[in-house]
């Protein structure tokens, strides 16, 4: 065989995203860009803010001597620095420099942490429906993927949680605001977590990291605000980009966070800054780390998001779909009118109208729409989820 065993079942496991994506590429040459309506990609339709493109501008500009030659592996210091201010301002915590690595994006920051943090073995608990490639960047490093279902509301189940930790467990990696279901984990039920694993760490004399994937924090709805986990537990650690808040995800521009409280924070920054190079990305982007270090108070229109769920979440409600209404990101995640999501899935593809099924995230029998697009997209695909619905008897 041309590649390994792993990496082909992984290929087949982590394919539907792209598959539906491929799919939907198929159509428009068929039919017309504007009669095919793709909502399967996180890939924000919305143009980046006024601020990053005056900034973008500025740094093309400045031509400064050495602005494009190789900088710390961690990220240029002001910029960490930049970084750290806002964590401060926001968690009331004493974040320096030292804290943050910047990173090839929230992927580039997830390998390179566990990268650090892994021995072969160890198991890092994930919360299901999750972003498929959690399993991928665990196995990456020698680790075990251990998936824990939540609540029918998606919410954490802590007891299933607890369950399922081991002398083995390394970490627990959480997504809020949440891909693919849009749930943001509430501030009494990430205190209820981190107690929990406080307690587990007693009983197993050790100390478990708490990692939230979180590139939607910006991207909450309602006038509410997703809650920092550094406030709640000490060993934590925030991996996150700027791909959905400043609808960059081409630029690839991340960090990581540690916790100025996490046991040897120092050493863990010294760690992941060696993998940062030892796994190839040597540092983040010279010009993206200079354009959105200023940028951190800045968003798209959550606004629009906002509306675009508010019109999906009615539509779909009136037709017969069970779903939790999304409090953040910008996926729905309802259930699939048949138990076969994928059959369902199929069936909205003959009508031009393109979703991922819930198989994709470990989550059979829902599928995930994504409204990052234009609204005009998701109005004019509207008859086909009611066309279907009908069909399978909603």
């Amino acid at each position: 065989m041309a590649i390994s065993k792993s990496i082909d079942e992984f290929m087949q496991q982590g394919s539907w995203i792209r598959k539906m994506f491929e799919e939907g590429i198929r159509l428009q040459k068929l039919y017309g860009v504007e009669n095919v309506f793709d909502l399967t990609l996180g890939n924000p339709v919305m143009e980046p803010p006024k601020e990053f493109k005056e900034k973008l501008l500025e740094e093309v500009k400045r031509a400064e001597p050495g602005m494009h030659r190789y900088m710390p592996n961690a990220g240029y210091e002001w910029v960490r620095e930049t970084v750290a201010n806002y964590y401060s301002q926001e968690t009331g915590l004493d974040f320096s420099a030292k804290n943050i690595i910047m990173t090839v994006g929230a992927a580039g920051a997830l390998n390179v942490l566990l990268k650090t943090i892994l021995e072969p073995g160890d198991e890092v608990i994930i919360l299901s429906p999750y972003f498929v490639e959690y399993q991928f960047y665990v196995d990456n490093h020698g680790g075990v993927p251990k998936v824990v279902p939540t609540n029918e509301d998606f919410s954490i189940n802590i007891s299933r949680i607890e369950e399922s930790v081991s002398p083995k467990t390394k970490a627990i990696l959480i997504n809020s605001p949440n891909n693919p279901t849009g749930v943001v984990y509430g501030e009494y039920l990430l205190r209820a977590l981190a107690q929990a694993i406080q307690n587990i760490n007693k009983r197993y004399k050790k100390s478990i990291y708490l990692i939230n994937d979180e590139p939607y924090r910006k991207i909450v709805f309602d006038g509410k605000k997703a809650p920092w986990i550094f406030k709640l537990y000490d060993n934590s650690i925030v991996v996150t980009s700027h791909s959905k808040d400043l609808a960059i995800p081409g630029e690839r521009i991340g960090h990581i966070a540690i916790s100025p409280r996490a046991d040897d924070a120092e050493k863990l920054s010294d760690g992941t800054t060696f993998c940062n190079r030892i796994l190839g990305y040597v540092n983040a982007p010279a010009l993206m780390q200079r354009v959105t270090a200023d940028l951190q108070n800045v968003s798209v229109s959550v606004d629009e998001y906002q509306k675009r769920r508010d019109f999906l979440y009615a539509k779909l409600s009136e037709m017969g779909y069970t779903l939790v209404k999304p409090q953040g990101a910008f996926y729905l995640f309802p259930h699939s009118p048949i138990k076969d999501d994928v059959k369902f899935v199929q069936e909205l593809a003959k009508h031009r109208v393109l979703v991922v099924p819930g198989s994709g995230f470990a989550c059979p029998g829902h599928f995930r729409i994504s409204f990052c697009v234009s609204f005009d997209t998701i109005e004019r695909s509207i008859p086909a989820f009611d066309t279907v619905a009908r069909q399978f008897g909603l």
